[in-house]
């Protein structure tokens, strides 16, 4: 298969760092975002270190040898986390979430822990393909929050899950299947609670990936970025 790629990150207009770290590799089908933990130690750090992980995974067409290879990776950095963690002199955690997408032979596999997002567009409908792991989805998902409601949340930014975070991380993965005209979209918070699932999709369908990118970009700058913004765009030609 043969893809349109483009990344983007930008520090945005709040923070001094950009914590977030973007890998497009379409020549491998293999993409990802993670977003360091905004206020924690090193979170610049801790999302490098997980593209790197990405980025060394072995070349393969198994979708689930892929995902598998990814979820150990990801393993293995949110130990050299946890120790990095406990020789700070500071009991702070140092995390980052991660959103990836791997796809071959007609299918996709989504693998991810937090808040980061990824969306398929097809056909001019767009829909979320992970689940956020956050405070405020586990409340709209028992019946207590609106989707509205969450968004307003003195705790929208708590995450649930993230490498660093916890001894055993959970990797949450979906699969389904690619059409040529797809597009998926991973992001990072920055980009999400400033731009709505209408907009980002009524804009994919108005430019190319590079032009949408861009567009994505600017607007979140001109909306004030308040957090660090990323984004990847992956077209299935």
């Amino acid at each position: 298969m043969r893809f349109e790629s483009v990344s983007r990150t930008d520090v945005g207009l709040k923070r001094k760092i950009n914590e977030d770290s973007v890998l497009a590799a379409p020549e491998r089908a293999l993409w990802a975002v993670a977003d360091g933990m905004g206020g924690h130690d090193a979170g610049e750090v801790a999302s490098a270190m997980v593209v790197e992980a990405l980025q060394a995974l072995p070349e393969s067409d198994d979708l689930d040898g892929t995902v598998s290879a990814a979820i150990e990776a990801l393993g293995g950095v949110n130990q050299q986390l946890i120790r990095l963690a406990r020789t700070q002199s500071s009991d702070r955690t140092i995390g980052t979430t991660i959103v990836g997408l791997a796809i071959a032979d007609g299918a996709y596999r989504c693998f991810w822990a937090g808040d980061s997002r990824a969306y398929r567009l097809r056909d001019g409908q767009i829909a979320r393909i992970s689940r956020d792991h956050s405070l405020v989805q586990d409340l709209i998902d028992a019946g207590m929050l609106t989707p509205e409601e969450a968004e307003r949340h003195e705790n929208a930014n708590v995450i649930t899950r993230a490498v660093g975070v916890a001894e055993d991380i959970r990797v949450e993965v979906v699969s389904g299947d690619v059409l040529p005209g797809d597009q998926f979209v991973l992001a990072s918070d920055g980009l999400t609670r400033v731009i709505s699932d209408g907009e980002l999709a009524a804009e994919l369908m108005r430019n190319p990936p590079d032009r949408a990118a861009d567009v994505l970009i600017e607007t979140v700058l001109r909306r004030g970025a308040p957090d660090n913004v990323s984004l990847v765009i992956a077209k299935v030609l």
